[in-house]
């Protein structure tokens, strides 16, 4: 059931935020980019502003699925798998790639979101949520992407924040 209507990150928190009509639905800790905000190809950086899902990779997939370009390797995340590849930046179970909607801010040329690969997915349990560890995408654990990936639809909107959030100045945002 695809009920959500818009999403808010706020990198301040480490949270992401569910809408569904203007009413708070869903909230999930994340983990953003180790390097902070910004948005030129390369940075590393968590890129902000208005976005949408463009794509939603993974659907059925079991919890766990290793991802790699954007398809199953047929693996799944273990502990041992872990340990086999320790510097693999892991994308786990579900993929929800963003693409922004400003041009010159998070779309088009060297700041275009949807050309640096910029997702929601899982990560390995083990990774800890509530701190900027990524290389620029927006880390959930893997039960949470599988719920929200569900809850998503396609172009549905995303807007990646700095501050703190006020919840209820984005539920007037989300009407």
């Amino acid at each position: 059931m695809t009920d959500l209507t818009f999403l808010h990150v706020s990198i301040a928190d480490q949270q992401l935020y569910g809408f569904a009509n203007g009413a708070l639905v869903c909230q999930y800790p994340v983990s953003t980019a180790r390097n902070g905000v910004g948005e030129r190809n390369g940075s590393g950086c968590t890129p902000r502003g208005r976005h949408r899902v463009r794509a939603k990779i993974g659907g059925g997939l079991p919890v766990g699925a290793v991802l790699r370009g954007r398809r199953w390797t047929g693996e799944q995340w273990s502990p041992e798998l872990g340990e086999r590849f320790p510097q693999r930046d892991w994308i786990l179970s579900r993929i929800l790639w963003l693409s922004g909607c400003e041009p010159g801010v998070n779309r088009l040329g060297e700041v275009d979101t949807f050309r640096r690969y910029i997702y929601l997915h899982g990560t390995p349990d083990t990774e800890p949520m509530g701190v900027p560890l990524s290389h620029g995408c927006i880390r959930m654990r893997n039960v949470d992407i599988v719920q929200l990936f569900d809850r998503v639809p396609a172009y549905c909107e995303v807007r990646i924040d700095e501050a703190p959030a006020d919840v209820s100045a984005l539920v007037d945002h989300s009407r």
